[in-house]
């Protein structure tokens, strides 16, 4: 008996260290945040920050920072990966209660890869990357700038270049999207994270070829849905990244121009134009205003065969062709946008 209730004082009195070793008072704990940017400080979004001991994971977001709190206090070393760069690595040491900045500038990791980072196009398939290998679910993101240096008269137009994507035209020109296959009123579509209403009455899919594709800092297909998402997109969930103004002055304006031979020549313009930045103490204030406009004189071929129903000797029926129309259109339109 006596053994018993020695065994019985030794359980307890471990079960009373664990929990105080685990009952550490908040005040106690310590936070480790901090900025991840490359060379130039343009700030690297979906970078993966590993914390150990303990294994700690977490993402850098779209202002490039990340935050890990409830924190033992201790000595850790904290490693960020970012595909391209060199890896980042620093042991630190987490005082109680206290806050421990760790800014990263990534470097990266071959004098080949610097070119290709440096280059407008290859930084943003290189976020596009990053922030598809972080995402807790399936993800395509496509940035404005991967948008915007492939010819895309409109964001469908863009879309329809992801894996799994599909369009639905009209006159040359994409306007519903199909993920996975589905039908256009299976994919739902938000503007930050907020459901966007369909503009035509008695349908619930959006008309992609209204927004200009500059307008967009970046676009991400969802194909399967996370719990902070409305269960309404059945095929997929496409969300519009609207800009936001960075600490460094952005201006960018570009011009377009072309045409098509089809009837005698029809001439095209696309102009877009971008101004921003961030003001005030600690740059809290943003201010950036965005503008596009797109003229598209098209001309088009359209050959339309007739069908008609013949009926043969024994009522049996035979569909054939006893005609064919062929036209030629003049397509203007014009498309404009500002945010």
């Amino acid at each position: 008996m006596s053994s018993c209730i020695r065994q019985f004082i030794v359980l307890g009195l471990a079960f009373v260290s664990v929990f105080a070793q685990q009952a550490t008072p908040q005040s106690n704990r310590g936070v480790v945040s901090g900025t991840v940017t490359d060379a130039s400080g343009s700030i690297l979004q979906g970078a993966e920050v590993e914390l150990q001991p303990g294994t700690i994971l977490t993402k850098t977001g779209p202002l490039g920072k990340y935050f890990i709190n409830h924190l033992a206090p201790g000595t850790y070393t904290i490693s960020i990966t970012y595909v391209g760069f060199k890896l980042f690595t620093k042991a630190i040491d987490v005082p109680a209660g206290k806050t421990t900045v760790v800014d990263a500038a990534m470097e990266v990791s071959s004098e080949r890869n610097e070119v290709l980072v440096t280059d407008k196009r290859a930084s943003g398939e290189a976020e596009d990357i990053n922030r598809q290998r972080t995402a807790d679910n399936v993800l395509q993101v496509l940035t404005n700038e991967v948008v915007t240096s492939l010819p895309n008269a409109n964001m469908a137009d863009a879309l329809g270049r992801l894996p799994s994507v599909t369009l639905e035209r009209d006159e040359g020109e994409g306007k519903y999207v199909q993920v996975r296959g589905t039908e256009p009123r299976l994919t739902n579509t938000t503007v930050d994270g907020v459901n966007l209403a369909a503009p035509e009455s008695g349908v619930r899919q959006i008309k992609f070829d209204a927004i200009p594709a500059d307008l967009v800092e970046s676009v991400e297909i969802n194909k399967t849905l996370q719990a902070n998402m409305n269960g309404d997109g059945i095929g997929g969930s496409v969300n519009l990244v609207t800009k936001t103004a960075t600490e460094r002055p952005t201006i960018a304006f570009s011009t377009l121009g072309g045409s098509t031979p089809i009837e005698g020549g029809r001439p095209e313009i696309l102009s877009t134009g971008t101004l921003g930045q961030r003001f005030l103490r600690d740059k809290r204030l943003g201010i950036l205003i965005g503008g596009e406009y797109d003229w598209n004189g098209r001309g088009i071929d359209d050959i339309e065969p007739v069908s008609d129903l013949a009926t043969l000797p024994g009522g049996q029926t035979l569909l054939w062709k006893d005609n064919m129309d062929q036209r030629e259109y003049q397509y203007y339109r014009s498309r404009w946008g500002v945010a």
